[in-house]
């Protein structure tokens, strides 16, 4: 908000703040993501029958708790994009990971003294506060990171989410084999809290807000972000983005990468225990290694969205959608190459799966960064609808598969779960390349009379 300066932009040599407000984001990303899957690795140790203490709960118990994280998430997701809007991304952020941590925490205590209901219940109040997170990390971004570092900033701070999941796979194997699974929750809820409170002394909603940050990187942000002068915050234009053909197009791209992404996550263990005789429930290092490729892919996949923006080799349009090709159309030719690996050959599929999961990375330049392009002013509102139609999207795509597939065993029947997953990535993605665009919207800043 504010009027476009023309004035030459200088960036600052040395790291500033906004280096710092990018690590304390990508921390809160990654504990996220790990109270998020902490408790599909922790009640496979609840659930042993070997042990004296263990939960007698059946197969549809489990997977009642597994799903309740995301009743709650999807209840507050639409308004927590205006609430960031309101109130700032540091506010809910802090609320979202302090509250996570503390449910973390109380998590094995109201397991034995409240049985399932209780777990279920404290899973969909972290499933709430972490519907935040995403609009309210879209904001923070659209406040910090100039454009000329969009790509690069943004790509650490989103993949925090996939190294918390590696990482959570890895540590909860050598936490609940060492002291148990109530380690897990203890372990993930302290380091929330620490972040917390780092976060309380360290964090900032705006670089103008901040009381760290020095003159020439305030001005170098506002320069690159074209809000020089004073701010102002106006009603968030409701039709406007209702009506927006491009927004509808980057949701549609948000969709299928939600129905890829999460028919992996979800279907994964199951095919490679089935098909390929492998349990990845017992191996958090192997089952790891998709995620890991992902986070690390993502560090070069922004700083090639940078320079060529930089070198201006493509407008900043093109840009998104050759990154969100790479990460469409790449796991869509490896699903199908994976449909295809030697039934029991499972150094192929895991190769293959890597690759997919690993490429899909891409989709962080993408889409991701047209929700903020479109409209930086509005970008919290924008990436809380997006979230929301493409988490129903992740919660169909399971029970589809569960439809397609009658033999898990059956090489035939996943082959038809990959192939349907590939298309979704292709036909997304194509919807995208056709119809969206990274300008900024008109309607990004108002009319004083228009009332949206």
């Amino acid at each position: 908000m504010g009027v476009i300066a023309e004035t030459e932009n200088v960036r600052p040599k040395k790291l500033g703040v906004r280096h710092a407000q990018t690590f304390l984001c990508f921390l809160a990303m990654l504990l996220a993501y790990n109270m998020r899957v902490n408790i599909s690795m922790a009640i496979v140790d609840m659930t042993d029958v070997t042990k004296d203490d263990h939960f007698d709960w059946s197969y549809s118990v489990q997977s009642t708790i597994l799903s309740s994280f995301f009743w709650g998430y999807i209840m507050l997701m639409l308004p927590s994009g205006e609430l960031a809007k309101r109130f700032g991304g540091k506010v809910l952020v802090t609320i979202s990971i302090s509250v996570n941590s503390l449910l973390s925490l109380l998590l094995p205590t109201v397991a034995y003294l409240g049985g399932w209901q209780f777990v279920c219940a404290c899973r969909v109040l972290q499933g709430m506060t972490q519907s935040f997170l995403f609009p309210s990390m879209h904001h923070l971004v659209s406040q910090w990171i100039p454009l000329e570092e969009k790509g690069r900033l943004s790509g650490i701070i989103y993949g925090g989410t996939q190294l918390g999941v590696a990482i959570q796979h890895i540590m909860s194997g050598f936490l609940a084999s060492a002291w148990g699974w109530k380690s897990i929750f203890y372990t993930n809820g302290i380091l929330g809290a620490l972040w917390t409170v780092a976060y309380l002394i360290f964090g900032s909603a705006s670089p103008e807000q901040s009381k760290r940050i020095s003159q020439e990187e305030l001005k170098y942000i506002q320069t690159s972000l074209g809000r020089v002068g004073k701010q102002k915050k106006h009603p968030t234009p409701w039709m406007k983005i209702i009506t927006c053909f491009p927004f509808w197009a980057t949701v549609v791209a948000h969709c299928g990468q939600n129905w890829g992404f999460f028919t992996l996550m979800t279907e994964m263990p199951t095919y490679m225990a089935k098909v390929l005789g492998v349990d990845l429930k017992q191996n958090g290092v192997f089952s790891s290694l998709p995620y890991l490729a992902m986070y690390l892919l993502s560090y070069p996949f922004g700083a090639m969205t940078d320079l060529i923006i930089q070198r201006k080799w493509l407008s900043v349009t093109n840009t998104r959608k050759l990154f969100n090709s790479i990460g469409h159309w790449g796991p869509a030719l490896a699903l199908i190459g994976l449909s295809y690996a030697p039934e029991g050959n499972m150094v192929i599929a895991v190769v293959m799966l890597t690759i997919t999961v690993g490429i899909n990375a891409g989709h962080f330049s993408g889409y991701m960064l047209t929700l903020i392009d479109l409209a930086p002013n509005f970008s919290s509102s924008l990436m809380a609808i997006s979230n929301f139609f493409s988490n129903i999207t992740s919660l169909i795509a399971p029970l589809v598969c569960g439809l397609i597939i009658q033999d898990e065993s059956d090489p035939l029947e996943w082959r038809k779960v990959f192939f349907l997953a590939s298309g979704v990535y292709f036909c997304t993605n194509l919807c995208y390349v056709l119809f969206t665009t990274s300008n900024q919207q008109p309607w990004n800043v108002p009319e004083e009379n228009d009332s949206g």
